[in-house]
């Protein structure tokens, strides 16, 4: 297996990472990514079978637990239950009680309050130049979120703050600081939800918190601790990918000339799954060998962890022609923004609603929309999302 050799914070590979993607497939379908100490799966087969085989998984192998620094406690602890990183038969448990509370009709009743959010949000539009990151693609995901849970819409700005530091732990530029500011988020936001969770408890309410604590499977439910992870991801992951995917799909449109006939209603569908294959919000998922196990000419050892380059993956020229074209028009056959096998997102029939539904409501009501500005990704690997979006309405 090839070792390979390139910095995640290196600013071109932050603003254009899929040049090494591509030389990387080239050379074959899993390399050693130096920089990571770990096998990385670039190809669209890999990364399939890799998201699927149970020798694989999330959950830490039980030898390789630690206590962690002490700074960290409050947020590794928020962390140990959730349902991301957790498998069989745990994961099971989590994942169903989740999905009866999650269900897709619930997901769809949501549809009516994000039409009327997006248009509230795009008639506030300024006429002066204004960032789209800020004043549309963060508020639709986040005040969705507020509705879903059945958290007041004026807490939006302390859940973002309260994400944006939890999720930084997971960024290839993390420091001390970073730590201590996701351990304190951490802990504001288990103690915010410890009392929700009460409140709902004593007076029950039509939400999701509310359908999360009636959740039952044969006489068993989710816990306090596990109900606070639960809120956590939904809200970690529900709004950071679909506020980065919105971002990426409207800078691409404008950059690539958007048609009309992508947002109508036969061509929605196609249009957000090509702006999620195309420069998804996630580019990198691990999982830890369970078991010695060969896959593409590389024998793991339990306990090593492999990188699923899902970035990668969408665009893999033996999996879809001319991968680094943008056609929304195309047969969505390969998108793995989503992950796969028992861990594909959970939430990805709200994100996929949400962009359906804010993507046409923005160009309807800014049919002249441009850049004011050359876009820049932040340095957030192995998230890839934009610092900000500035745009002008003409």
């Amino acid at each position: 297996m090839k070792t390979l050799t390139q910095s995640p914070t290196d600013p071109a590979f932050v603003q254009d990472p899929y040049p090494f993607y591509a030389a990387a497939r080239a050379d074959g379908q899993m390399h050693h990514w130096q920089d990571y100490g770990m096998a990385a799966a670039f190809g669209h087969s890999a990364v399939h079978m890799l998201l699927r085989d149970r020798r694989f998984g999330r959950e830490v192998p039980q030898e390789l637990r630690t206590e962690g620094p002490a700074h960290l406690a409050p947020f590794l602890a928020a962390e140990a239950h959730s349902m991301l990183d957790a498998e069989p038969p745990r994961h099971t448990r989590l994942r169903k009680l989740v999905l009866r509370a999650f269900t897709s009709r619930e997901i769809a009743a949501l549809a009516p309050g994000i039409h009327d959010l997006c248009r509230q949000l795009t008639g506030a539009f300024p006429d002066q130049p204004f960032d789209l990151l800020d004043a549309y693609c963060t508020q639709v995901p986040v005040i969705t979120i507020c509705r879903l849970l059945g958290v007041p819409e004026e807490m939006a700005p302390q859940l973002l703050d309260w994400s944006h530091r939890m999720v930084a732990m997971y960024q290839a530029a993390r420091t001390e600081q970073t730590e201590h500011a996701a351990a304190q988020a951490a802990q504001e936001f288990t103690d915010f939800l410890r009392g929700y969770i009460d409140d709902r408890r004593d007076a029950p309410r039509d939400d999701l918190i509310t359908r999360l604590i009636a959740a039952e499977e044969e006489g068993d439910k989710l816990s306090t601790d596990e109900l606070i992870g639960t809120c956590i991801l939904l809200l970690n992951a529900g709004h950071e990918a679909t506020v980065h995917a919105l971002g990426n799909g409207v800078k691409t449109m404008l950059q690539q000339g958007w048609q009309p006939e992508w947002l109508a209603p036969e061509g929605i569908e196609g249009l957000v799954e090509e702006i999620l294959r195309f420069d998804p919000p996630l580019h990198m998922f691990t999982r830890y060998a369970y078991e010695e196990a060969e896959v593409f000419g590389h024998t793991f050892q339990r306990g090593e962890q492999v990188a699923l380059l899902l970035g990668a993956a969408n665009r893999d020229p033996a999996a879809l022609d001319d991968p680094g074209r943008f056609d929304p028009t195309r047969p969505p056959k390969v998108n793995k923004s989503f992950g796969g096998g028992l861990h594909f997102c959970v939430g990805a029939p709200l994100a996929r609603l949400e962009m359906q539904i804010a993507l046409p409501i923005l160009f309807e009501h800014c049919p002249d929309l441009k850049l004011a500005a050359e876009p820049e990704y932040s340095n957030s690997y192995h998230f890839h999302g934009l610092t900000q979006l500035l745009v002008t309405r003409s």
